[in-house]
């Protein structure tokens, strides 16, 4: 099956069947932000602009990869851009290797920077396909969308689940220290199951600029390899599937991980404005989503932007009952950590008293 044909095929499964995390979810149930009964600020004045990896941002969120190579998701990238573009946000493409593959592919992805001239824009391309192409292939994959950022994605997990998955992981980090020479930052993301604060020191060690913890708690990615191992009665691919559906890092967890080395970009089950707020209150930078805006992007930009405009709205609220006047104010509020998320920091070598007792002027700091 060509690379083009499995993104469209991904795409239908996402949008038509149930592919979010089962069991753990992203951990949101466990953290609670501590009420201000008495805010003192007005929450039509709440400032969400943020600056990240040099780009001004109208709110700390992004549209996470979702797609591209293949003609039909063109329209669905133009919707997305749209949204983005209009409210000052920031997006990322789905994986370019399709267009490697095949040059007419192209404007699937293309269409992304027409429609969001001035946006936060970043391409996408697996780790396993760096050695395979070279930096001179990467750069070419950033000219091809002016992307002010190049995300790496680390998607292993599926890989061992498709039968026509890359199981070959090493050399990886070396890959992604040789491009992160390149003229823009380098992102590296996890699809789904979490990066740890082991894996986070090497990437920064290699000259990461920021990582998308991408935790358990959204898609499952060997979720949507299960549906597609039915379809072609692959039994094998199927139970890898059921057994790894949830495996990983929710991002919760990951998020507290990896934020006092390198910004942290929270995607992985957020879903509401709420979400968030608890992502920033953790220590992210920015939070974004991509499963959420599948279906409004089927039917266009205007459905994007009020998903988009909603959460937003959410996450003025969550601040403003907060107590936080800006994202400055929420990095630092008191954060109480609960349930097994409590326990795995603490197993972890982390103090969840330092999220609960913090204020402005604490010691807590995050990157």
């Amino acid at each position: 099956m060509s690379t083009s044909q499995r993104k469209i095929e991904h795409l239908q499964l996402c949008a038509t069947s149930p592919v979010e995390s089962r069991k753990k979810g992203a951990g949101f149930d466990d953290i609670v932000l501590v009420h201000r009964a008495l805010p003192e600020i007005s929450m039509d004045e709440i400032d969400l602009s943020v600056e990240f990896l040099g780009n001004e941002l109208k709110a700390p969120f992004m549209i996470a990869s979702i797609t591209g190579g293949h003609p039909g998701t063109t329209a669905i990238n133009a919707a997305l851009a749209g949204a983005v573009e209009e409210l000052g946000l920031g997006i990322g493409v789905g994986s370019q290797r399709a267009a490697i593959e095949d040059p007419a592919q192209e404007e699937s992805f293309r269409i992304v920077r027409d429609m969001a001239p001035s946006a936060f824009v970043y391409g996408n391309i697996g780790a396993a396909q760096i050695q395979e192409y070279g930096i001179e292939g990467i750069e070419e994959l950033i000219e091809m969308i002016d992307a002010d950022a190049m995300a790496i994605h680390l998607n292993f997990l599926q890989e061992a689940i498709q039968p026509e998955g890359d199981r070959d992981a090493s050399g990886a980090l070396e890959s992604i220290r040789e491009i992160c020479r390149l003229k823009v930052p380098i992102i590296v993301k996890e699809t789904g199951a979490g990066i740890s604060q082991e894996d986070a020191r090497l990437l920064k060690d290699a000259g990461v600029a920021a990582i998308d913890v991408g935790g358990v708690g959204g898609t499952s990615w060997a979720g949507v390899e299960v549906y597609r191992a039915r379809e072609r009665e692959d039994i094998i691919s199927e139970l890898l599937g059921e057994l790894f559906w949830d495996f990983g890092i929710p991002t919760v967890p990951s998020i507290i991980e990896c934020n006092a080395l390198l910004p942290v970009i929270a995607t992985g089950g957020v879903r509401t404005g709420l979400d968030i707020a608890k992502c920033l209150a953790l220590g992210s930078s920015l939070a974004s989503a991509a499963l959420p805006f599948v279906e409004p992007a089927m039917k266009g930009k205007k459905e994007v932007k009020e998903n988009i405009s909603r959460i937003l709205g959410e996450l003025k609220v969550a601040m403003f009952l907060s107590g936080c006047g800006d994202i400055k104010k929420l990095h630092s509020t008191p954060t109480v950590i609960t349930g097994w998320t409590k326990e795995y920091i603490e197993l972890r070598g982390f103090d969840a008293k330092e999220f609960a007792l913090r204020s402005e002027k604490s010691d807590f700091q995050i990157v």
